[in-house]
């Protein structure tokens, strides 16, 4: 018989994640409010929960995707909560939420007698549907060793970080504030460079080819930018949330980021002026709005 584990949160990211699952041989039991992305992991062989509380009463083992602390908060410690349920015992966060949310939320379980795990995971969309993701867990040793052949069904590059947690959430905002300098600085070397007539496909085949290669100019670039598709699948939201508790970090440790609150400044920006749900490889729009910048007719 399989072993049945949770699964909240099945949205871009941790729907893929729970397909991996799946064909991992896991039997999977998800909880999400949004009913079309639980339908598509019902179709290829989950079953559901009616809330987080319904899947703690369940399954001894839950991982959560979610988008903000303050939702974490709400499903691991609220009222209809995961510390309510009465069969779990092991909690693993994927999501990026930063220590100042998973201490104490780690704290408020262990009172429960549940076992937290730290595992953010980096890759985007495309490294959840591969199963390629990295994954930067903290806590326990021994859980962790436990636990680390299902964290192997979604990602490839599976990191121990350490005995405390929080620091499996440091090292991802870390990562994610190093992704979001390098698309914020990468869209403003384009878009002067278009602004100076250099074509911008070219710019990038340069870069990849010399000092200037990035995670913006290897992927996002030539994937999501160059074509106008916008589709990184990972909001601008989301960038300024993980560079902004990033920064938070630093604030609260007496660390001086000037580069990385430049970044944050960035991120900001593009927040303020696009639309709600915007991808963030979008920011280069907001760089050539300001910069007056008209992409070429040829976008190939």
């Amino acid at each position: 018989m399989a072993t049945e584990i949770g699964f909240i949160g099945v949205g871009n990211m941790g729907g893929p994640m729970v397909a991996n699952l799946l064909a991992g041989g896991y039997a999977v039991r998800v909880y999400d409010p949004n009913k079309a992305a639980v339908d598509d992991c019902v179709a290829k062989g989950a079953s559901t929960a009616s809330s987080p509380k319904d899947l703690a009463d369940q399954v001894e083992t839950v991982l959560v995707c979610l988008p903000t602390p303050q939702i974490v908060q709400a499903v691991a410690l609220g009222e209809n909560g995961l510390s309510k349920g009465s069969k779990v015992k092991t909690y693993i966060d994927l999501s990026t939420t930063g220590p100042q949310t998973s201490v104490p939320v780690a704290e408020g379980l262990k009172e429960a007698g549940i076992v937290a795990l730290d595992a953010p995971v980096s890759g985007g969309v495309i490294g959840a549907v591969s199963g390629s993701l990295a994954v930067m867990v903290s806590g326990p040793h021994n859980d962790f060793g436990h636990h680390r052949p299902m964290l192997e069904k979604i990602g490839k590059n599976v990191f121990y970080v350490g005995d405390k947690i929080g620091m499996g959430q440091m090292m991802k905002l870390l990562n994610n504030l190093l992704s979001g300098t390098a698309l914020a600085v990468t869209a403003e070397a384009v878009t002067l460079g278009v602004k100076a007539g250099l074509d911008p496909k070219l710019m990038i085949d340069i870069f990849n080819a010399s000092s200037g290669r990035n995670t913006a100019t290897e992927t996002k670039f030539p994937n999501s930018v160059l074509t106008r598709k916008f589709d990184g699948g990972f909001g601008s939201a989301l960038m300024f949330k993980d560079v902004r508790l990033c920064l938070e970090e630093a604030e609260a440790q007496g660390i001086t980021m000037f580069v990385g609150n430049a970044t944050r400044q960035a991120w900001s920006f593009a927040l303020n002026q696009g639309e709600a749900g915007e991808d963030s490889t979008q920011i280069i729009e907001h760089y050539e709005n300001l910069a007056g910048v008209e992409w070429p007719e040829d976008k190939s």
